[in-house]
């Protein structure tokens, strides 16, 4: 598979997902091939409706940002695993 073909893969999966979630701001982030396992790794970000900051002083502030990794086979292109990535603050 292409870099293109998987990213697309990756955002597609995480959009229709987390679809009744509302999700915003969707984006990729990072994407790694691993040449042992013949899997992608594709980093997907995005906002959440509870992401935006809710008081006056904060509505200036950009939304948090939820970032899960997506595997997905590079012979089928399936999706196989999506798990949190973890940020530090």
């Amino acid at each position: 598979m292409q870099v293109k073909d998987v990213a697309n893969i990756a955002i597609k999966h995480v959009q229709d997902l987390f679809e009744h979630e509302q999700i915003t701001n969707l984006g990729l982030e990072e994407i790694e091939f691993d040449y042992s396992t013949c899997e992608w790794y594709v980093t997907v970000g995005f906002s959440r409706p509870w992401d935006y900051p809710q008081n006056l002083a904060a509505l200036a502030g950009q939304p948090k940002r939820s970032y899960k990794i997506v595997t997905a086979n590079d012979n089928t292109g399936e999706v196989i695993a999506i798990k949190n990535r973890e940020v530090m603050s």
